[in-house]
């Protein structure tokens, strides 16, 4: 069969060039290459915002998501998908990018969007998820929002994070500060926080721990701090390592890896017990960010207001001094970080108290 000519497309005055339009891309919904970027020019002051000016780690699935596609792994590099951390070579002159260190010491030049073409350029290459970092590229290392990642466990659903959400609203408010949801695109909630970026990624993560244990504290049935699964039970996790450098979350408007083709959507705080992860997806998004326009333009970058995390730094003081909290474990890829506890699973600590 005869490939299908590329297409090319005129993006804000920028000519983005499509190859293989036709291939589909979720066969369960029958969508195509060609409609994957027309989604994201659909949202694209949505995505652009969520993306402007950010370290992006690029998640590729250049072949689509069919069925037992797979993310290819540090131990197994043989999968049909892969995140790219460091710019493609051969990138058009107009992508920009952004120097970023991980905690191994290593650095790389990440993608920086700065326009719309480079949305589709990515695109292009089979980019569906986005995974900007929390800061802006003339300061990598001083997070601008707090993001707090409601996390489904076995047994629990994304109504289950959705009635922890007033709860997280509250305790926002009770601080100063005004958080705003989306769906994961997946079972979970996200919130995210503007805030003003005068402090490290250390900080912002032991302010997220703090706001996580007191979440806990009062919704002790529904809410776990639980670094390990083995221990977290049917509960809604509050994954406070999001915060930790070189963790990111799906952005705004980024399309799932799933065959429903479902998108992180933006909510306002009355929709999140009404809605469903499946309202969402590549043929309804682009309606609704017609008639609602984009709800996360208060995350673009440099947008105010931004708020200061001062209090919940306070109540962190206050809950290690008072009641001999410490810190919790990193993600497993990080070095030993200073008074981080034993990073063990519990069911393998031989020191532990049976």
């Amino acid at each position: 069969m005869a490939q299908t000519p590329a297409v090319e497309l005129d993006v804000r005055g920028r000519t983005v060039r499509v190859s293989s339009p036709d291939r589909v891309v979720f066969p369960e919904r029958g969508l195509t290459k060609l409609e994957v970027v027309q989604y994201f020019l659909d949202v694209g002051d949505g995505i652009l915002g969520a993306l402007l000016h950010r370290p992006t780690t690029l998640e590729r699935w250049p072949k689509g998501v069919f069925e037992g596609a797979r993310m290819a792994t540090r131990q197994d590099s043989s999968g049909d998908a892969f995140y790219q951390k460091r710019v493609p070579q051969g990138a058009p002159g107009y992508v920009e990018t952004s120097r970023i260190g991980f905690p191994s010491g290593r650095t790389a030049d990440e993608v920086a969007p700065t326009e719309l073409a480079v949305v589709a350029w990515a695109a292009n290459l089979g980019t569906l998820t986005f995974h900007p970092w929390p800061v802006v590229r003339d300061d990598v290392d001083n997070p601008d929002q707090v993001r707090i990642d409601l996390d489904p466990q076995p047994g629990t659903d994304f109504a289950d994070a959705a009635r922890v959400a007033p709860h997280v609203r509250e305790l926002l408010a009770e601080h100063g500060l005004e958080g705003f949801p989306k769906t994961s695109g997946g079972r979970g909630l996200h919130v995210f926080v503007p805030i003003e970026p005068e402090w490290s990624f250390t900080d912002a993560r032991r302010a997220a721990i703090a706001f996580g244990r007191e979440l806990e504290r009062r919704l002790p049935d529904d809410v776990t701090m639980k670094w390990w699964k083995e221990e977290r039970g049917s509960k809604i996790f509050v994954d406070y390592n999001q915060m930790a450098r070189d963790r990111t979350i799906a952005s705004a408007y980024s399309i799932r890896s799933n065959p429903r083709a479902t998108v992180s959507a933006p909510l306002t705080w009355d929709e999140v017990p009404d809605v469903h992860p499946d309202d969402f997806d590549v043929l309804t998004m682009p309606e609704r960010f017609a008639a609602v326009g984009d709800l996360f333009a208060p995350l673009v970058a440099h947008a105010a207001p931004r708020y200061r995390i001062d209090s919940l730094l306070e109540l962190a003081e206050r809950q290690e001094c008072e009641e001999g909290h410490g810190d919790l474990p990193y993600p497993p890829e990080y070095p030993k970080m200073p008074g981080e506890p034993k990073r063990v699973q519990p069911s393998k600590d031989r020191d532990r108290p049976r």
